[in-house]
């Protein structure tokens, strides 16, 4: 399971999700097939954390909307 974050150059804006395949959820959103992204492709992952089951894939997603992921980023990773 990954919690996810990614972002558009074209809304300077950030996407927080949980998937089982990164690689196909991320085709999914520069698909347009998102209902919520689909107006960003095109998309860039910008951080993928691996979580051990849903549960915890849920908490981290919640922490990481409620703190914004921008805020997320710049507390735990310096960017």
């Amino acid at each position: 399971m990954f919690v996810y974050i990614l972002f558009s150059d074209q809304r300077s804006r950030y996407y927080v999700g949980q998937t089982t395949d990164i690689d196909k959820r991320l085709k999914r959103h520069n698909l347009g097939r998102v209902p919520s992204t689909k107006y960003g492709v095109p998309w860039k992952l910008v951080l993928q954390i691996s979580v051990s089951n849903k549960t915890e894939a849920l908490i981290l997603e919640r922490k990481i909307k409620k703190r914004g992921a921008k805020r997320y980023l710049d507390d735990h990773l310096g960017v």
